[in-house]
């Protein structure tokens, strides 16, 4: 936006959009907007098929329904500031909302590496142990992960992010996106903000390092029991079982390490590659999942051609 930080006061920030795009911005907006479009119908059509239909009231579902509610939450956490900049509704957030607003996109990326970990658990248990799968994972036992993982996500989070409000931020005053993100804040800041920066390092080598880690152990051991069959045609089919949270898997962590590389090291590329990179952190996973689950899980699939083809008789 073409503002000065002279024009906002010690509280605010400035958003920021593609600079020296300004003016594209109502073409800029017709993808970003359908993309948020298809960011929550794809989420919700999920949640609906999976609520509505019967057979789909297992574990694999309900923890997708889980994933299915994060990134929902992900794209209506960011709607207002991406579309708003692009729409020229709005060019700085308060800080009130500033930290608002970065405590639930990081509170949801924690929960989203949760939900993928708890993920890869239910695979494991259904591929290496499925006589006892029904007992393990039962409903409240569920219901209690669910309640942990949430727990685990915003819970740690909350002292930094409190933290954020009693800096002095005393510098450009323009953040590095079109949302707010702790460390954007951190380095507007003339605070000390080492407690800040040492509990967010640690934050994210002990959840999202940390999930990663256990992600690729639990496959590890899916590889193995899945190699020690006999059958290759029931291998193929143990493997198709578990390619959609792999596809999901990548979707997430790939934009979150892309983006650390840019922030890290790409200090002397554009602020658009800047932006660009941020919105795909953001927006990537929540679109792609639904896509992903909807293609390759066959139950999913199946529901979603049947309630399509019912409106579409009911329309005739």
């Amino acid at each position: 936006m073409a503002l000065g930080s002279s024009s906002i006061n010690s509280s605010s920030f400035l958003l920021t959009g593609f600079s020296g795009l300004e003016q594209q911005y109502p073409w800029i907006s017709i993808p970003f907007s359908t993309i948020y479009a298809m960011v929550l119908l794809g989420n919700c059509l999920v949640l609906h098929v999976i609520r509505t239909e019967p057979s789909l009231h297992q574990p694999m579902f309900y923890f997708l329904a889980m994933l299915a509610l994060t990134d929902l939450c992900m794209g209506l956490s960011t709607v207002h500031t991406v579309l708003g900049i692009l729409w020229g509704f709005i060019g700085e957030i308060s800080l009130d909302s500033c930290i608002a607003q970065s405590y639930f996109i990081h509170g949801l990326s924690f929960m989203e590496s949760s939900v993928l970990l708890t993920m890869a658990f239910d695979r494991y248990v259904a591929i290496c142990n499925p006589l006892r799968y029904s007992s393990i994972l039962t409903t409240s036992r569920i219901f209690k992960i669910g309640l942990i993982i949430v727990g685990r996500s915003f819970f740690f989070i909350t002292p930094p992010i409190i933290n954020l409000k009693f800096f002095r931020y005393c510098h450009s005053h323009s953040l590095s996106h079109s949302f707010c993100l702790h460390q954007a804040l951190l380095r507007l800041a003339c605070s000390d903000i080492r407690f800040n920066s040492y509990y967010a390092l640690m934050l994210v080598i002990l959840t999202l390092l940390l999930d990663a880690v256990l992600i690729l152990y639990s496959y590890v051991l899916i590889l193995r029991a899945v190699l020690a069959i006999a059958s290759q045609e029931k291998q193929h089919k143990l493997f198709q079982t578990c390619i959609s949270h792999l596809c999901a898997v990548l979707l997430f962590y790939i934009p979150i390490i892309s983006l650390t590389m840019v922030h890290r090291f790409g200090k002397h590329l554009s602020p658009v590659i800047h932006v660009l990179m941020g919105n795909i952190y953001i927006l990537f996973p929540p679109l792609m999942n639904p896509i992903i689950y909807s293609v390759k899980t066959q139950q999913i699939r199946s529901r979603m051609l049947r309630l399509f083809s019912l409106d579409m008789c009911r329309d005739a």
